[in-house]
């Protein structure tokens, strides 16, 4: 409900502006910021790109490298509520890599064809950064100043391990967040088809804890043609077969039970998450299609993804070793641990690659943020509803968070049903409609007046 103190503000999206987040997104999707990890990327070229569109409209960015090349760009719009906390909006610059020889369209060209805009970053995540400028540009030529201070945050190395990014910005230059309280970036507010008329907006509110592992085997080396019990590479595999066998057992989070809860009453399904005996596995057979936005966070989880042994086919090497993502639930981290020292067992030792914590907001009537990203996404979707859930993976709002930054995932899109969103993260043809751009900024204008 709008607060009756507050002075009305004008909707400031116009022509000008829906020309400007379809041609931006373009244009960052040329600038090729493919992120291959190690430091390997740049994202300077779409730092300056970004840097010269607020300057256009006399927003004055900064410009900060941990490296050469490796660039972040910061600026803040001033409110005209002093007194009231500022918002974080954050978005990455860089990009995951694509192979052109799979693709439809070259991931790097930008593509627009048949009112859908084609590449590499469409949705992940320079459609975002797109919006963003658009809309702090249309407030420019409008004379509009959103009600709290904005802080505008274009990070790189979001796609490795955020230490040229995020990390670094909030290591190294926490005086440029002064008095943010919250912040909004990726993998919120888009539409997702539950069912016959059933369009969900999810909006996250939590997000599961990083915990890439390396896990190390050591054993007797030897010739390939001799007995050994002291296998490395056996050592190592029987205990990468436990970790990928294994069954977590159900862990739910305040955000994941607010979205059972949520999206099975919109069913009309009965659900009692707190109940004795409550089988959440039972509840998601019964949500259909909804049930993937939940199905990955009841749980940790440890997968399987690199094994290193070996260098010659009749040689048994001294050790051998494997890369695991693991992924944490709030208040699962313990849990974890045991549970992995368990799996490998004595004769494989494991320790964290990288590591980041788990993250959880508050929603609901308690969290006027959250309650305004609902409504300004209802008022552009009548018919929609806005859920919250919690992501799978994680963002930077992970690094924000040690600033005492609450995070949440909202860049609004609005989809046509049999578009898979979350398929074409870090997938092949990735692309975004043109009409999904035109709905975030008018929702993204609207929410950060008022937020």
């Amino acid at each position: 409900m709008a607060d009756p103190s507050r002075p009305s503000r004008p909707e400031a999206i116009d022509e000008l502006a829906l020309e400007e987040v379809v041609r931006f997104t373009s244009e960052l999707i040329a600038i090729d910021t493919t992120n291959r990890g190690g430091g390997e990327c740049s994202e300077r070229p779409a730092a300056e790109y970004v840097a010269e569109m607020l300057s256009d409209v006399d927003i004055d960015p900064t410009l900060l490298e941990r490296s050469p090349g490796r660039t972040n760009v910061v600026a803040r719009i001033e409110g005209t509520e002093p007194a009231a906390p500022a918002l974080l909006v954050h978005g990455h610059l860089d990009v995951v890599p694509a192979e052109p020889a799979d693709w439809t369209v070259h991931p790097f060209s930008g593509e627009v064809r048949d009112g859908v805009v084609w590449g590499r970053g469409a949705i992940d995540m320079k459609n975002m950064d797109a919006m963003v400028l658009a809309v702090v540009r249309a407030w420019a030529r409008a004379g509009v100043r959103p009600r709290r201070d904005i802080v505008l945050a274009f990070t790189a190395d979001e796609e490795d391990s955020a230490a040229w990014g995020s990390g670094y910005l909030a290591d190294q230059h926490p005086e440029l967040f002064e008095g943010c309280t919250e912040g909004i970036s990726e993998s919120g507010a888009f539409t997702f088809h539950a069912g016959p008329g059933l369009r969900l907006y999810p909006i996250a509110a939590g997000e599961r804890g990083t915990a890439w592992l390396k896990l190390t085997a050591r054993g007797r080396a030897g010739h390939g043609s001799k007995v050994n019990r002291a296998n490395a590479v056996s050592r190592l595999a029987a205990a990468v077969a436990r970790i990928g066998d294994h069954r977590w057992p159900v862990r739910l989070t305040p955000t994941v039970k607010a979205a059972l809860t949520e999206i099975a009453a919109l069913q009309d399904i009965p659900a009692d998450v707190d109940a004795p005996g409550f089988d959440v596995d039972e509840l998601l057979a019964k949500l259909g299609p909804a049930a993937a936005l939940i199905e990955p966070t009841v749980r940790n989880s440890a997968n399987p993804t690199v094994l290193e042994a070996g260098y010659k086919i009749n040689v048994i090497p001294g050790s051998a070793s494997a890369y695991v993502d693991g992924r944490m639930l709030p208040g699962g981290e313990d849990e974890f641990r045991d549970t992995l020292d368990q799996l490998t067992g004595p004769d494989v030792d494991w320790e964290f690659h990288h590591r980041e914590v788990p993250l959880q907001a508050p929603v609901g009537p308690e969290a006027p943020t959250y309650e305004a990203m609902c409504a300004a996404v209802q008022r552009f979707d009548p018919g929609g509803h806005a859920v919250p859930y919690c992501m799978s993976g994680g963002t930077d709002a992970k690094q924000f968070s040690r600033l005492g930054i609450r995070g949440y995932g909202f860049s609004p899109l609005r989809l046509p049903e049999g578009f898979d969103y979350q398929a074409l993260y870090h997938g092949v043809d990735e692309r975004v409609p043109v009409d999904a751009l035109h709905f975030g900024v008018r929702v993204l204008d609207h929410f950060l007046q008022r937020a």
